[in-house]
């Protein structure tokens, strides 16, 4: 940088240590306090002893099986203590741990085995069985079901050189690509974070985040290090904020990781005091509020991207501001970003430009990827150190006066929805293989500033595909954050005078014409006129039918939330946001509230026993 701050703004605080894995460092606090609780996941609990007796037990059927140094082991499980223990014991056997979602359709998680060479799947019992004509071997995992420790313990020979782990993201070829982490890589970030949120054996980390996310190892490793307790979470707590944060304080957890948009509907709760949690951590996503000045706990935000190790900058949100987006902070310890122009130039302080991220987070690469490899990594210009290496992100920004980085959103076409990185052309590949679609494009539009809604154009020369049909279509090739919100058939998709498409113009066609699975039904009661008033305006579309499945739509678990605190306040009952789930209809919505206000007691001896499991 340009200035005294910009000087700082790269600074390496601390000497970093080549020669520590993950493996060793758990084995020490296994070693030093064995009784210590390490993971709870529901009524079940493991201690460190057990995690690494666990551990080292099926890194030896591991290295039995032919795993070593540098391979690549693919792990297909729910998020759950057995998870951890089998990512452990991936690594102990010196090979790296490929986290595949469960949920994810089969078609995408075939292509991810054969794409990575993966010989050994450790799954659950179906799984394995899905997947045993694509590995060597198959390694049945039964969660809840502690693995027995058979075999001895030995010193793992690991270089922090190695392959910790593989993230496939999603792909600008229209096919996933994975992300390759050293244990180098991995244990900056580990340390760092030790570090930073002063992280010791008496705190209690949740563990929330989905198990073929990047953040999910950071709500993991840096704990296990420290001596911590992780506690494992219901997915569906992400779902509902109210439900978080009782599930936060009854449990007692110090840190916490949300998305962005899971933390921005933390920060507008009512809080009790005093509060174990301490740090919320929050990134993946822009952060668009500041935390009130009354919140109980410090909000922290980062970014950074899976080809950087999870975090590049990171910095304390002040409480109370008003007016524009929290930064991004600062470079991590050991971390280097650059804001380059288009020439390839270190921009001036506040100059927008490019971020490039240096040091040493930078990940060895994409997987059997050679030629992207080559457009966005190289050597570190910037970098007198020898072997220093630069990723391109893609992402925009510029260095704030108080040296912190402003984030400005995407250079390419890539978007972020509600935490995840999406290549529209991934979609536009799967929606091309219906045979009624010739050619598509996906665009993000944004809802209120809180939120991206993916809308895809397609032509289909034919009689268009029905929504359901289409839905239904995507969701056996593509996770459902991927599959659009809204599909809108257009006889031509407009071009550029370069022959690309041009997305400008299809954000001006709108979305009137979108596909709908029924004909639309008018409000027939005073109540369902309300309700479509509140809904209508928070999907931006100018009216709803009554019998219109709102998620199908446009709508999501956050506008969801939103929803419900409208109805609260409109007719001043009730709603538990999981009616919403079963019955997302405008109809089913006002039936609801007409009955809660027709027989308030009922419903009150109804929900209560809901609202106790919560």
């Amino acid at each position: 940088m340009h200035s005294a701050a910009g000087q700082i703004f790269n600074r390496s605080e601390l000497a970093f240590l080549m020669d520590r894995c993950i493996p060793g460092s758990v084995e020490r606090r296994a070693t030093s306090n064995p009784d210590a609780v390490a993971v709870i996941d529901g009524n079940h609990q493991i201690t460190y002893a057990e995690l690494e007796a666990a551990g080292t037990a099926l890194a030896r059927e591991l290295e039995a099986r032919g795993v070593g140094r540098d391979a690549v082991v693919a792990l297909c499980l729910s998020r759950s203590a057995e998870q951890i223990i089998a990512s452990l014991a991936i690594m102990k056997a010196g090979a790296a741990y490929l986290p595949l979602d469960p949920s994810h359709p089969r078609e995408r998680l075939e292509f991810i085995l054969s794409d990575a060479g993966v010989d050994v799947l450790v799954a659950g019992a179906d799984f394995c069985a899905l997947f045993v004509d694509k590995v060597r071997h198959c390694i049945v995992l039964t969660t809840n079901e502690p693995i027995a420790a058979h075999f001895a313990v030995s010193p793992s020979d690991l270089d922090a050189r190695d392959l910790a782990y593989v993230i496939y993201t999603s792909g600008s070829t229209g096919r996933p690509k994975g992300v390759e982490i050293t244990h180098a890589s991995l244990m900056n970030l580990v340390d760092w974070h030790v570090a930073a949120f002063n992280v010791t054996d008496v705190d209690r980390a949740s563990h929330l985040a989905q198990v073929g996310f990047d953040a999910a190892g950071w709500e993991v490793w840096p704990y296990l290090i420290a001596g911590a307790t992780i506690v494992i979470g219901d997915p569906a707590l992400m779902q509902e904020p109210e439900a978080l944060r009782d599930w936060l304080c009854r449990n007692h957890i110090t840190l916490c990781y949300a998305s962005a948009p899971i933390a921005e509907r933390l920060l507008q709760l009512a809080w009790p005091a005093p509060v174990a949690l301490r740090i919320l951590l929050t990134g993946a996503d822009r952060l668009h509020t500041f935390p009130p000045a009354t919140l109980p706990f410090e909000v922290v935000n980062n970014y950074g991207p899976t080809e950087a190790t999870v975090v590049t900058t990171s910095g304390r949100v002040p409480a109370g501001c008003v007016g524009g987006f929290p930064s991004i902070g600062l470079p991590i310890r050991n971390a280097r970003v650059y804001v380059v122009d288009s020439d390839g130039n270190r921009a001036a302080p506040g100059v927008e430009g490019e971020l490039w991220l240096g040091g040493a987070g930078v990940a060895r690469g994409y997987r059997n990827r050679p030629s992207l490899n080559a457009a966005v990594f190289g050597p570190d210009l910037f970098d007198a150190t020898p072997g220093a290496r630069i990723f391109r992100s893609g992402d925009r920004g510029r260095v704030l006066p108080s040296g912190e980085l402003a984030f400005a959103g995407r250079i390419d076409q890539q978007l972020n929805v509600r935490g995840y990185r999406v290549e529209p052309a991934e979609i536009e590949q799967a929606l091309n293989e219906h045979d009624a679609i010739v050619a598509s494009a996906v665009i993000a539009r944004d809802n209120d500033g809180h939120d991206t809604k993916l809308v895809a154009y397609f032509e289909a020369p034919a009689q268009p595909p029905a929504l359901r049909e289409l839905r239904t279509f995507l969701m056996r090739r593509l996770p459902a954050y991927m599959v659009p919100a809204l599909f809108v058939p257009v006889a031509r998709l407009p071009l550029s005078e370069n022959g690309k498409v041009d997305r400008a113009a299809l954000a001006a066609l709108g979305t009137h014409d979108s596909l709908a699975d029924e004909a639309y039904v008018a409000p027939r009661t005073p109540t369902e006129t309300r309700i479509a008033a509140i809904v209508a305006p928070l999907l931006k579309l100018e009216s709803v039918s009554v019998d219109d499945n709102l998620f199908v739509i446009g709508g999501h678990s956050l506008l969801g939330t939103q929803i419900i605190a409208r109805i609260r306040d409109a007719f001043g009952v009730r709603i538990g946001l999981r009616f919403l789930f079963d019955s997302p209809t405008v109809a089913a919505l006002a039936a609801e509230v007409d009955r809660t206000v027709v027989h308030p007691q009922e419903r009150s001896a109804a929900s209560a026993p809901a609202a106790a499991s919560a």
